[in-house]
């Protein structure tokens, strides 16, 4: 976590050979967007790393600011995703690469992947024996050539501590936010998220864009009920009472909720709670037992205890870490 800092935390986006664009543009969205959550500074500066002019997936060619070596100041090293080469064929990569990536790790600095890009890492051996996302469409190629790695493709990101990994383009919007809000706490991270117009946080992971059916017609999804539960997250809400408002049956309420968010809706609702509790400890000097009850978690104890699940850490220290950013 980087906070009350005079210099920017600094993060290399290594720019390779096929590189997707989207995917090498999310970073520079996202963390230049973060600064308008901040009190004074900038919170990140990114750099455009590699060697010449790239071809790009998309068949436009660009050109990085800064040379691969610069990487070696940064605090996060980020890898987007690529379509073509060696990492996604035949595990092979070019050995500055692999260089610039193991000397980051060795150093401690952050490894970061968006999309394919952990084939990347992947290739470089950084994510062997270690839990890791990319996306699912690339889940029989990537998960052959690297069998030593922990493949999950369903989630939209994956945090491994000191290294993290993002399913499929828009999820690197999902896993840079998560970052954001990791560094920064959850109200500079919402800023970055209102100015990029995205939502914070997505329920699920990526197993609902898997190509299946059509889906049902809008408005007979569970959208409205959880809209309806976030504007009640202080009182008690019961799975019936979710899907009485949803005008279903609780099997098919549950079913359905599973379907379009990856979770329960009991999970949800205490993620939900979790987050709003997070809110209001960065954001008010409220008692630790209000902030429980106007969270819908009940008690100081409880709160605590899902804090700490989540997270790690109690309420106190949550808040002295993040209730003064900038």
């Amino acid at each position: 976590m980087r906070k009350n800092r005079a210099m920017p935390h600094v993060i290399a986006v290594l720019v390779l050979d096929a590189v997707v664009p989207f995917d090498l543009g999310v970073p520079a969205q996202v963390f230049g967007a973060a600064r308008h959550g901040v009190a004074r500074g900038r919170p990140y500066e990114v750099l455009f790393c590699g060697e010449g002019t790239v071809r790009t997936a998309a068949g436009f060619t660009v050109t990085p600011d800064h040379p691969l070596s610069a990487a070696e100041r940064a605090d996060t090293v980020l890898v987007p995703g690529i379509n073509a080469g060696g990492p996604v064929t035949d595990g092979t990569l070019p050995e500055p690469v692999r260089a610039a990536l193991h000397s980051a790790a060795d150093r401690g600095a952050r490894i970061v992947s968006i999309c394919t890009g952990a084939s990347v890492l992947a290739a470089a051996g950084l994510l062997d024996g270690r839990p890791a996302a990319t996306h699912w469409g690339w889940a029989k190629r990537i998960g052959g050539l690297y069998p030593r790695v922990r493949w999950d493709f369903d989630v939209l990101f994956m945090d491994d501590g000191d290294v993290l990994t993002s399913a499929g383009v828009g999820a690197g919007v999902d896993l840079c936010l998560h970052i954001v809000r990791s560094d920064y706490g959850a109200e500079v991270a919402n800023a970055a998220a209102r100015r990029c117009v995205v939502p914070p946080w997505r329920d699920g992971g990526q197993a609902q864009y898997i190509e299946r059916p059509v889906p049902p017609a809008a408005g007979s999804g569970t959208e409205p009920t959880r809209a309806w539960v976030l504007d009640r997250l202080s009182e008690p809400v019961t799975l019936e009472e979710m899907a009485r408002h949803a005008r279903m049956s609780v099997r098919t309420f549950t079913r359905r909720f599973r379907d379009e968010t990856g979770s329960s809706p009991r999970q949800w609702l205490l993620r939900q709670r979790v987050e709003h509790a997070r809110l209001l400890l960065e954001s008010t000097d409220l008692a630790v037992d209000v902030v429980a009850r106007r969270s819908g978690l009940g008690s100081a104890a409880a709160l605590r205890q899902h804090l700490h699940a989540t997270i790690g850490v109690a309420p106190s220290a949550y808040r002295r870490t993040f209730r003064h950013a900038g």
